[in-house]
Parts: structure tokens; sequence; C-alpha cells
């Protein structure tokens, strides 16, 4: 079974020794930089939570509020670890992320910008009802910018 838990003082040497997978360096960060964008995006409400299994750390994900319009969630990470992928545990994380927005009701929208050319992570969130928006980022010109109404 697959749940959400915090990053502690205990754990957070675990979640660093997460792995991406061969070629995933180019669409989600290492752990350390996750943990790291936790720790930089603090004034946004960013949290990063662990994605377990059994009690072992399989993945990570990343959350922080807009500061800027439009005002909502945005999923900047989310990585499961290259060993635990093609099992469904994204799909569950994903689900148990947005589940865990919709309870916390601040806003009514979470974002995600997703390389184009990173297929299964586009399959992955159109299957949890992201669409896409129509923007196109100036900064991010080859990613979609996805959008989930919660």
């Amino acid at each position: 079974m697959i749940r959400l838990g915090e990053i502690t003082q205990e754990n957070w040497l675990e979640a660093a020794r997460l792995e991406l997978g061969e070629g995933q360096s180019a669409f989600v960060a290492d752990p350390m930089g996750i943990l790291a964008r936790g720790y930089v995006y603090r004034d946004c409400r960013a949290r990063v939570w662990t994605v377990e299994e059994e009690g072992r750390i399989v993945g990570l994900a990343m959350v922080r509020e807009f500061d800027e319009e439009p005002l909502g969630y945005e999923l900047q990470q989310l990585m499961i670890d290259r060993r635990e992928q093609g099992r469904g545990v994204g799909s569950a994380a994903l689900a148990l992320v947005l589940e865990r927005l919709r309870a916390e009701g601040s806003w009514p929208t979470v974002e995600v910008c997703v390389k184009r050319a990173d297929g299964p992570a586009l399959r992955v969130y159109e299957k949890a009802g992201f669409t896409d928006t129509g923007y196109v980022d100036p900064e991010a010109p080859d990613a979609f910018n996805l959008v989930c109404t919660l």
C-alpha cells in the first residue's frame, strides 16, 4: 500500500539515496534537488512528501503554492525510484497528492509543467485528470502546462 509521509531528520538521508531512471534527469530533479527546492520555496508553503510502500521510501513529491496569478498549487516534482517504476507507484502517489490537496482546500486547482518528450509522465497526469492549459511558458517552451481541478 502506498502512502505519503513527511521528511524528517531521521529519514531524509534515505530519501536522498533514491535514484532516477536512465534519462530521467532531463525531466525531474534528483532527490537532493527536490529537498533543496522544498527549502527554497518555503515562503510559498512548499511541502516535500515521501512516497512510501511497506515502510520504505520509494519516491518524493514536492508541492508549493503559487505566489502570483493564477493562484493555486503547483506540483513541482514527483519522482519514483528507478527500482520501483512500472508498478503503478507514480499513479498511486499522484492520486494521494491530489487527495491531500483536495482535503486541504486552499486552492481549487493544481498545475504541473511536463516536458513534451516525457511521454510516460504525460500519460500518468492525463489519466489523473490533468488537461493542457494551452499556456506556453517562455522559459520552458518544450513543456506542457497541465492543470487539474480539485
